[in-house]
């Protein structure tokens, strides 16, 4: 009987820990950082990227959050011809909404990423730079584990989406929309709930 009590109670505990993540009132932080280097053999391409996107939200009601991610992209392509970088600034304003109970909870995020850049072409015969900005909406499904009370360990997927490239000097504008759903490219991520 009193191993069935202490069962009875960790669950319990456990339980409303994991509710208490994504209450009224709470804070959620995270983000994302990126690397990624490729160098082709027999050839002299080099491509290199890096970028940071920190996230902040905020519970406005049990379950759901609002927030936003701002971040920084670089890459440079170098084919020993020509060497292309780029820089851009990113903001993604987002709403959450969590389901479920327990320590595993699924989450569908709506968010307009916007982005804003410039890319910098340099060749034998001419440097030239071009700026561009880019604006969509994305629908991502999502499911959190709780091991703690604190921390959230999430894996999502794109889902829908929808954008527009829009290059202000040589570059074409675009719009591209599609459903991205590829469970070998989730992107996982640790968010911290306080």
């Amino acid at each position: 009987m009193k191993k069935l009590l202490l069962t009875l109670t960790a669950v319990a505990g456990l339980t409303m820990a994991s509710q208490a993540q994504t209450e009224q009132g709470k804070f959620i932080v995270g983000g994302q950082v990126g690397f990624h280097t490729n160098n082709v053999d027999d050839s002299e391409a080099e491509t290199s990227s890096f970028s940071i996107n920190p996230t902040v939200g905020y519970f406005v009601s049990d379950n759901w959050a609002v927030g936003t991610a701002v971040g920084y992209n670089w890459s440079k392509v170098d084919n020993s011809i020509d060497v292309n970088k780029s820089n851009s600034f990113n903001l993604a304003p987002f709403v959450r909404n969590y389901i479920g109970d327990g320590q595993f909870k699924f989450f569908a995020q709506l968010s307009v990423p916007m982005q804003w850049g410039e890319v910098e072409f340099e060749d034998p015969s001419t440097n030239r730079t071009d700026k561009f900005a880019s604006y969509g909406v994305e629908l991502a499904p999502g499911i959190a584990f709780f091991p703690t009370p604190k921390i959230g360990i999430e894996l999502k997927v794109r889902g829908l989406y929808y954008n527009h490239f829009d290059g202000k000097d040589s570059y074409d504008s675009s719009n591209e929309f599609g459903l991205d759903a590829n469970s070998l490219s989730p992107s996982l991520g640790v968010q911290f709930h306080f």
